[in-house]
């Protein structure tokens, strides 16, 4: 009898240690991101590519074990204090799961999508061929996050009305259709007008235009050389696609939305950049531009003096210049680091610099920002979850690059 009881308990210990076993956090593989380009034209030696899209991963399934993070500090807190909003990229699948929603209102009070809000997302190709016109229909999704922002008195960024990907190329040609001819100057423009008076028309009638502050009027037109990209907005009206966009935009938004011009790799098109805002002047000599988006997709191999005097130069000329897209991959283009405690500490300090150099240049106003946007919070999620880019953790635990961000020098990787 005492022999089968002990079989009896060992075999009950082997069950419960099989169980605990499953509550072990995975590691996520890399993540293939929706419409993941590389440019394609050769940048200048020195930039450093990026890809095009940023598309998250779908997220994967909580571990079982997962600890509550803690974070006794609210980012969004920390940046109110120097007059900023504090922003982070939004998919409706995020919604949907209490954890990262809860992460979201207690730290950020911005949030723009992911893609929700791009031009395939809310341009419908049947009833624009059925019309012969341009029709915008907001999806499910991008109601559903609007609704969230709205609720929760969160600011949004609009992201994108002219981009040269994640555009639909049945909107260039004749009858709508993929495979018609492309329309010339004169019809693309009209199309242009239409698209953007139902957008901002849609925001204003569905009582969202309020909590919009800004808006990616064009994303990712020019190359590092200096030359403009090829696009299908480019071909069909030429060059001064861009002028018309603004000068478009400026028609139909509302005074209180900044009109954004939104690139990436902004450290190797200073003078490219400085160039173009100046050319976006009405007749009177007024910008029709409000800010340049810096997407801040970096490194912490990358030279924030270098950086800073990017931001310093567009900052020079009187417009707003904001952080939009902000994430810190571990290492350098194409030569990944591990995450190792000691690479995570220099992600932490790198991270400090970072904000810190944008707080003191706000607080003495040489720079004017009113928001600064990561794009998103937790490695798990990130388009480049490979780098650990982020301020949490897999398991969600805030990492040395949180205390960063939140300005927290003891904690964001310093020695002591």
């Amino acid at each position: 009898m005492k022999k089968k009881i002990l079989l009896l308990v060992a075999a009950l210990a082997l069950v419960m240690l099989a169980a605990c076993g499953k509550n072990t956090p995975v590691q996520p593989t890399e993540p293939v991101p929706t419409e993941a380009t590389e440019p394609t034209s050769t940048p200048a030696p020195t930039a450093t590519p990026e890809p095009t899209a940023t598309s998250t991963p779908t997220p994967t399934p909580e571990p079982t074990a997962t600890p509550t993070p803690e974070p006794l500090i609210a980012l969004k807190d920390v940046f109110a204090e120097h007059g900023m909003k504090c922003g982070t990229c939004v998919t409706g699948q995020m919604l949907n799961t209490p954890k990262y929603k809860e992460m979201i209102l207690s730290n950020f009070s911005s949030v723009t999508m992911e893609n929700a809000m791009k031009p395939d997302a809310i341009l419908d190709q049947q009833k624009s061929a059925a019309k012969n016109d341009d029709v915008v229909s907001f999806s499910a999704e991008a109601k559903k996050i609007l609704d969230f922002a709205k609720e929760n008195n969160l600011g949004v960024r609009g992201h994108t009305l002219v981009w040269h990907s994640q555009t639909p190329e049945w909107l260039f040609r004749e009858g709508y259709s993929k495979t018609g001819e492309l329309v010339g100057r004169d019809e693309m423009l009209r199309r242009m007008d239409t698209f953007f008076d139902q957008v901002f028309t849609f925001l204003k009638e569905n009582g969202y235009s309020d909590i919009v502050y800004a808006y990616d009027v064009a994303n990712e037109c020019w190359m590092e050389d200096g030359s403009m990209r090829e696009s299908l907005w480019r071909q069909t009206i030429g060059d001064d696609y861009i002028y018309e966009a603004f000068k478009t935009a400026k028609k139909y938004a509302p005074e209180h939305i900044d009109l954004y011009y939104n690139d990436y790799n902004e450290q190797f098109k200073t003078e490219t950049l400085v160039n173009f805002v100046e050319s976006l002047k009405d007749a009177d000599g007024n910008y029709l531009i409000d800010g340049v988006g810096f997407q801040a997709h970096l490194y912490t191999s990358d030279d924030l003096v270098a950086y800073f005097d990017t931001v310093d130069k567009l900052s020079a000329l009187g417009i707003k210049v904001s952080l939009t897209e902000l994430d810190v991959c571990l290492g350098k283009y194409q030569g990944y680091l591990p995450n190792t405690d000691n690479n995570l500490k220099t992600q932490g300090r790198f991270y400090y610099d970072l904000i810190n150099g944008i707080f003191s240049r706000v607080d003495a106003g040489t720079l004017n920002t009113n928001s600064l946007t990561f794009w998103g919070f937790a490695d798990r999620l990130s388009w480049r979850s490979e780098a650990y880019p982020l301020l949490f953790n897999i398991v969600l635990m805030p990492k040395y690059s949180f205390y960063g961000a939140a300005q927290v020098k003891e904690q964001a990787g310093f020695e002591e």
